[in-house]
């Protein structure tokens, strides 16, 4: 693409590539001078240009030395890397519905929905934490929402395979470093809003207007669709303006549901929505699933299906990896995978644990704290551990540089009652939940999901993966340990 239809009054230079990272080795490239939390890359003007850049962007004055470089001022670098990059990838989210989700908890499980309640209708891309999906490709994740130009680029990409629709997890601090800013976002949902991210926020007053971003920056004709049950889901979209549309159960809503019943493997309910009731079942389990369900219900009819057919796919709605995953494999006790790390998270699961749990039996934790992020919730995980668990095994949940074992002191600082054990190994410690569960028990196992990474000091060190662990910890050490028993009783 010239140079010339990126910027007004550019030379028409042939640009191939856009560029953030000095370090990356680019020809023919636009070099962005970004300021980031610690680097700025005013100061990396002369590494891009020997790494390819043919033009620099840049908000601050910088010595204009070489020749051969075309250097453009303007006043926001950051803006400006958005708007060029959905220009240099074709615009592709105007090219797609896009269904944006921002909130806590449930931006995975109701994207992922989305997608597959959509697909068999027109085809729809995925973007979040768990992967990148679209038609027949699979990637592995980038952040939740990926920075600008990578996320302009696998949207051209999902748009270049055919795809009609795109559901994009949008973070709180992706909202707070703009990369979305140029996504045509066609419908955005708020799932709730509780303790997570402080560490980069500060307050909750904080985290909210980052979220709250997202429903000022809605184009008009879009539609913004929100928890009408979370404390803060009216007050996110009070200056929205796109049309706003509601959803809970204890108020009234524009996608309500009553009758709930709640089961170990269904929920039942009616919906109401337009005057109208309709009876549902699913295959969901836990109150917060129930909400997850209801946004997804309220999205896809007003982005245009009729809600008899959303509903008829409703009781085979395929597991999502790592959300509320349960791993049957024969066992006579309940083993749930849940990337669950936050306090609301956390307790929800341990609400729905309690629940399907007889009372003489037990309920097994097994969880950690992510390192080099909000340290403040540490101690709130094992007040709520303490208040729903029998037995806590606190172990590693990508330390970074902290050292686990800190980590899970912290942590047990709000321990007060229930049997807790330390063990640094994630592995040995979802083996220790599985060698010690009696029958009838709920072993959770909580933080990382279906991630196939632990985050070290050195970066990612590959991780066979909670659900990859929990059978392999079921094969080895619970029906092996079976096997042999019975062997010896036979002698």
């Amino acid at each position: 693409m010239k140079l010339s239809a990126l910027f007004d009054n550019a030379p028409d230079i042939e640009i191939e590539n856009l560029m953030v990272d000095s370090r990356d080795v680019l020809p023919n490239s636009i070099f962005f001078c970004i300021k980031g939390m610690i680097h700025d890359g005013h100061r990396y003007v002369n590494a891009a240009i020997k790494n390819g850049a043919v033009c620099v962007v840049h908000s601050e004055d910088i010595k204009r030395n070489n020749a051969n470089v075309v250097y453009i001022k303007v006043r926001d670098v950051t803006a400006a890397l958005n708007q060029v990059a959905a220009c240099f990838y074709g615009y592709p989210s105007k090219k797609m519905v896009v269904y944006g989700v921002t909130g806590t908890n449930g931006k995975s499980s109701i994207a992922c929905m989305i997608r597959n309640l959509l697909n068999p209708v027109y085809a729809c891309g995925y973007i979040g934490t768990i992967s990148i999906e679209y038609g027949d490709t699979k990637l592995p994740p980038l952040l939740t929402t990926p920075d600008i130009v990578p996320l302009q680029q696998i949207l051209h990409d999902m748009a270049q395979a055919g795809m009609k629709a795109c559901a994009l997890e949008i973070s709180s601090i992706g909202l707070e470093q703009h990369r979305t800013d140029s996504v045509d976002v066609d419908i955005a949902i708020f799932t709730n809003l509780t303790h997570d991210h402080l560490d980069y926020h500060g307050t909750m007053e904080n985290y909210f207007e980052a979220k709250k971003r997202l429903f000022d920056q809605l184009k008009p004709d879009g539609t913004a669709i929100t928890n009408k049950d979370d404390p803060h889901g009216m007050a996110i979209v009070a200056d929205c303006p796109a049309r706003v549309v509601t959803y809970g159960v204890l108020e009234k809503a524009d996608y309500e549901a009553k009758d709930i019943q709640l089961n170990a493997d269904k929920t039942i309910f009616t919906l109401v929505h337009d005057g109208s009731e309709y009876p549902v079942q699913t295959n969901l389990v836990a109150m917060f699933n129930l909400y997850n369900l209801l946004a997804v219900i309220a999205a896809l009819h007003e982005g245009g299906l009729p809600i008899e057919q959303i509903l008829e796919q409703l009781n085979t709605i395929p597991q999502i990896e790592g959300r509320m995953e349960r791993i049957e494999e024969g066992q006579p006790f309940n083993i749930i995978v849940d990337f669950a790390h936050t306090p609301d998270g956390l307790e929800q699961i341990f609400k729905f644990a309690s629940a399907i749990t007889p009372k003489e039996k037990r309920i097994i934790s097994v969880f950690g704290s992510a390192g080099k992020r909000d340290t403040k919730k540490r101690p709130v995980f094992g007040q709520l551990a303490d208040k729903y668990c029998d037995l806590i095994i606190l172990t590693e949940d990508d330390p970074r540089d902290e050292d686990p074992i800190q980590i899970a002191e912290e942590i047990a600082a709000g321990i007060q009652k229930t049997n807790r054990i330390i063990i640094e190994s994630r592995y040995d410690a979802i083996r220790q939940a599985v060698e010690v569960a009696n029958v009838g028990d709920t072993i959770l196992i909580l933080g990382k999901g279906d991630e196939t990474f632990i985050y070290r000091e050195f970066g990612r060190e590959p991780w066979m993966s909670d659900p990859a662990a929990v059978r392999d910890a079921l094969r080895k050490y619970y029906f092996e340990t079976e096997e042999e028993d019975e062997d010896e009783t036979v002698e």
